[in-house]
């Protein structure tokens, strides 16, 4: 929404000069259909223009897909989704990817 947490996180945490973020977009197991690439997609298109207003550059942010309550994509990657094929950031210091949350940490 408009109004919700994850907009006044991001620009909290940009106002307090956090340089680096990562996006868990969580409850992928509640989407319809469970683990919905396009409700994945839909929700990093959002998430990716608000945070460039911001001020973040989204290439810059690993946005990872998970299931907190299942451990999906949490510590290692699962098989549920598929289609994700891993996050990868560019920063001046170079490129990392990886699957999971753990290894965007």
């Amino acid at each position: 929404s408009k109004n919700g947490q994850t907009r006044e996180h991001a620009l909290l945490a940009y106002t307090l000069g956090v340089k680096q973020m990562i996006i868990g977009i969580n409850k992928m197991d509640t989407t319809e259909p469970p683990y919905s690439e396009a409700r994945y997609k839909e929700i990093c298109t959002e998430v990716s223009a608000y945070i460039k207003k911001v001020g973040y550059d989204p290439k810059t942010v690993a946005f990872v897909p998970i299931s907190g309550w299942h451990g999906d994509n949490m510590l290692e990657a699962s098989d549920k989704m598929g289609w994700y094929k891993g996050w990868e950031t560019t920063r001046k210091s170079g490129s990392n990817s990886g699957k999971t949350l753990l290894e965007a940490l």
